[in-house]
């Protein structure tokens, strides 16, 4: 297969030194840094809103839990399960009148959210929410990954480091939203989803401002054929496969951590501690880590050792359970898990994203990137399924945690070989 970049020797002796860390930000390029900036906005306003609407719909609207859950889904799906359908957008129309229609929609979604109270009110808003990020994230996170590649190859060092970046404004923008909304819902509702809204507008103006019509070096396709091609490409689907299983472990902190905080604490209040934890540790730690990595590992280690992290995290309370501690010792496993997944997620995220280049096909980058998440995600509703009737069947405590380890453990024999460290744009 033809890949989006071609491959230069590992470590070439005559490389550009690496800038100091205190320059990298002053090293991106102004669309770089529009893209990062938008990741962090895009994420205060998305988290200003949704970690508060299952609250809403149960209390202030009325809904059954099963409805509520429910709903909750539909955004899943029609976010994740359609990222491929905006990557295909973005390869075909380009990133500017994508990202536009995403922010206009994310507009609409929640300033209608705001003033929905009958289900099917709600149920729009919710699926007009997740469409709009199913067509703007694709889109930035693409671009974000392709210019990541151009700084290396002009000689600034590891893709890996703008995309570490890139993931850091994103979790600082997740840990900002609740904050912001938290505080806005002294009011009501509404106000936190028309301030939401109004983060995407700030986003729109920037874009319609700084984003330029043409970006060079941006390829765009009319070709067919580029989803038969990907289901093809065996190396990108075991990528997709691994992070999968990543994202599977991840959806944890959703699942299997609850039940764990309160089996030692005896309710669920510690939990938000360790949710802080974890983002904190990326926007504090993210960079140091990355920068590390991409001093020391190629891509596909990166990954590993990321995952074989990961699997230590779940290990961890694995080994913990059959002692039965609770209280403060009884939270300290969970702790480790979530810092152990933590530091796996700061290897993993940016290598997966920086390795999809290397392995989609020319023009086709949205796509690829698209489907990165759509088929991980399938991965995870499938995988989630299983891992909750693997909860209550009655298991030994350990038991279902060691499982749980395992499966990144098999997932880094899943990792395509043979990726190279340094890449440059294709002559011609």
């Amino acid at each position: 297969m033809t890949g989006l970049f071609s491959r230069l020797p590992d470590k070439s002796p005559t490389a550009a030194p690496k800038p100091p860390r205190e320059r990298v930000w002053r090293q991106l390029s102004p669309l770089l840094r529009l893209l990062v900036l938008t990741q962090l906005a895009f994420n205060i306003g998305f988290f200003a809103v949704l970690p508060f609407l299952a609250e809403h719909l149960g209390t202030a609207i009325g809904m059954a839990g099963w409805l509520v859950g429910f709903v909750l889904g539909l955004r899943t799906f029609s976010q994740q399960g359609l990222f491929v359908v905006g990557g295909w957008l973005v390869d075909r129309y380009g990133v500017r009148p994508v990202v536009l229609v995403g922010c206009g929609l994310r507009i609409a979604g929640f300033a209608w959210l705001g003033f929905a109270h009958a289900t099917w009110t709600v149920i729009g808003s919710v699926l007009l929410i997740g469409f709009a990020a199913a067509l703007f994230s694709p889109a930035v996170e693409s671009e974000a990954a392709r210019q990541a590649v151009v700084w290396e190859a002009d000689g600034h060092g590891s893709r890996t480091r703008v995309l570490a970046l890139f993931s850091a404004a994103g979790q600082a923008g997740a840990f900002v939203g609740p904050l912001l909304g938290g505080l806005l819902l002294a009011v009501d509702f509404r106000t936190a989803c028309l301030a939401g809204a109004g983060v995407f507008v700030l986003v729109l103006a920037g874009h319609l401002w700084l984003m330029p019509q043409h970006i060079p070096g941006r390829v765009r396709t009319r070709e067919r054929g580029g989803l038969r091609e990907l289901l093809r490409n065996r190396r990108f689907l075991a990528l997709c496969c691994a992070y999968g299983s990543y994202l599977l472990a991840y959806n944890q902190l959703y699942l299997a951590l609850p039940d764990e905080v309160e089996r030692a604490a005896g309710s669920q209040a510690p939990l938000s501690w360790l949710f802080a934890l974890s983002s904190l540790l990326v926007v504090f730690a993210q960079l140091p880590v990355s920068r590390w990595a991409a001093d020391r590992l190629d891509l596909r280690r990166c990954m590993a050792a990321g995952l074989l992290l990961v699997a230590a995290g779940f290990a961890v309370v694995a080994a913990a359970r059959p002692a039965g501690w609770t209280g403060l010792t009884g939270l300290l496993p969970a702790c480790g898990y979530v810092v152990l997944l933590t530091l796996g997620q700061m290897l993993i995220v940016p290598a997966a994203r920086a390795w999809v280049p290397d392995l989609a096909a020319e023009g086709r980058i949205g796509l690829y990137m698209g489907a990165l998440s759509s088929v991980s995600g399938v991965i995870v509703l499938f995988g989630s399924s299983a891992t909750g009737l693997l909860l209550d069947t009655g298991l030994p405590a350990a038991v279902p945690w060691a499982l749980l380890a395992a499966l990144p453990v098999l997932a880094v024999s899943l990792l395509p070989r043979g990726v190279a460290t340094s890449t440059q744009p294709q002559s011609g």
